[in-house]
């Protein structure tokens, strides 16, 4: 349906400070996608709240308009969450950056959701503590889409999630409504509808501050690097030290086309240029245990074919380690016009044969691929690299996306583990779920949403976004739709 923009935005400037609303189109073009760029849409109208009640006034205004919206916050994602591919609204929260609470005697701090991710760790390092959850793009990314994602990082192998760190939320509902939700404990038995609205990819709401979960920063942290010739001998060393009992913070893999793209992004060899492949290890915790578990780790690595071994202990030598992992994305974004991101997650022992099936995909569909992914999950991040002048490249690159999906679908794996659905995945949502667990999705998303406006057409497949097709047409009851 046609929606007045014009009535819309004299009724949110009346809220709001006049900076906060944009409506000229070069205003607007720098939101026209996220961190997918293989769809671009210009939203028609931007809004930039900075508190809890401008959030309220502009989804009330939303509610009168009839007017869907989506959220944003700093347009890191890579699955199309936020992007505006329908007529609505775009509700930005990256003014939002303040800390709200601190509560260290009880390890806990309270943000607003356009936050960075490392501002966190930065705000509480000087106490002892620090904020878990790391993405590679923690640097720029918010806390807000951190929930909205349910992200992950390097170290989740051990702390877990976004969901494993955030204690509450105070939420903005789709008709204007401030909530509660969580009531701060990590543990509760009431029913989660914090654990509900996390991940939820701004489907059910906007959360407006966060009570994140505070850690005591270890006594002891080592990284070990070891490189080796073949990748199946890394991902070997990847079984042979989960099984042995060990719990790393953090275990990454990176292929040799991502080693060098780091190196020549650095402007030297931080590693060893020639490897198949380079394992990133890091043990944390006391003195004695990590010492002891950094040298079963060695034997362990050596015992799979380690070509090399490099121990890092010093916190400056460790952090260098991390740093090219941390940057693989941006320094393969040098040697390539753009690139695609897949994220898809197997069995740790499925990853051998699913990184032999991504390199034959790769040469059948005529587009190299960087290898770069939480080896101790199982969590994969194959970048598909290409050239969007060349014709119809974008359409072979879904297709090798597509396929990729397939393959860890084939071996137990998930279509998803840390980039969400958003709009580049919803397609693909049905090869994982029967139609009853869509439903049921679709009718918890009618409970906090019943008007169907909040980030419309996002992650459930619908006929609307996907076609028709007989898995796709899920039967709800009378009067609930699937938006």
């Amino acid at each position: 349906m046609p929606h007045d923009w014009t009535a819309l935005e004299r009724d949110l400037r009346r809220h709001l400070p006049s900076r906060a609303v944009l409506a000229k189109r070069q205003d607007l073009l720098s939101y026209d996608c996220d961190g997918l760029t293989l769809e671009r849409h210009r939203p028609p109208l931007a809004v930039l709240p900075e508190t809890t009640e401008q959030v309220s006034h502009v989804l009330r205004l939303c509610r009168d308009h009839k007017v869907p919206f989506v959220a944003r916050g700093s347009g890191t994602g890579l699955s199309g969450g936020a992007l505006v591919d329908q007529q609505a609204l775009l509700v930005v929260t990256s003014r939002m950056r303040r800390i709200l609470d601190l509560d260290l005697e009880n390890q806990r701090i309270t943000v607003q959701p356009g936050v960075i991710n490392s501002w966190v760790t930065r705000a509480v390092a000087g106490d002892g503590f620090y904020y878990a959850p790391d993405p590679s793009s923690q640097v720029v990314c918010s806390i807000g889409g951190n929930v909205a994602e349910n992200s992950g990082g390097v170290h989740c192998l051990k702390y877990g999630v976004t969901s494993n760190h955030v204690l509450s939320l105070e939420v903005v509902l789709p008709d204007g409504t401030v909530t509660q939700l969580g009531n701060g404990l990590a543990e509760s038995a009431e029913l989660d509808l914090r654990g509900a609205f996390i991940g939820s990819e701004g489907t059910l709401g906007i959360a407006t501050a966060i009570t994140l979960r505070l850690l005591r920063a270890p006594e002891c942290v080592n990284v070990l690097l070891a490189d080796f010739e073949t990748m199946e001998a890394a991902g070997e060393a990847v079984r042979a030290v989960t099984a042995e009992g060990l719990l790393p913070a953090g275990m990454e893999i990176m292929d040799n086309v991502t080693i060098n793209a780091v190196d020549d992004f650095f402007g030297y060899d931080e590693y060893p240029r020639d490897a198949a492949a380079v394992l990133l290890i890091e043990l944390d915790g006391q003195v004695a245990e990590v010492q002891a578990s950094a040298e079963r780790a060695e034997q362990l690595c050596r015992h799979a074919g380690a070509r090399g071994l490099r121990l890092a202990q010093d916190p400056t030598e460790c952090a260098v380690l991390w740093k090219g992992r941390k940057s693989a994305f941006s320094a393969v974004g040098k040697i390539t016009p753009t690139y695609y991101v897949q994220d898809g997650v197997v069995p740790r022992s499925s990853l051998p044969s699913v990184l032999a099936a991504i390199e034959r995909l790769s040469k059948d569909h005529g587009l190299p691929v960087a290898n770069v992914f939480h080896a101790g999950d199982g969590n994969l991040h194959p970048l598909i690299l290409y050239d969007a002048g060349e014709p119809e490249a974008e359409s072979r690159v879904k297709q090798l996306g597509a396929a990729i999906l397939k393959e860890c679908l084939a071996v137990g794996g998930s279509i998803s583990g840390e980039h969400g659905i958003g709009a580049d995945k919803r397609c693909y949502l049905d090869w994982m779920f029967e139609p009853d667990d869509l439903q049921t999705m679709a009718l918890l998303r009618s409970a906090f949403d019943p008007d169907g406006r909040a980030n419309p057409g996002k992650v459930l497949p619908t006929p609307r976004t996907c076609g028709e097709s007989a898995k796709r047409s899920v039967t709800l009851p009378a009067g609930v739709e699937v938006f």
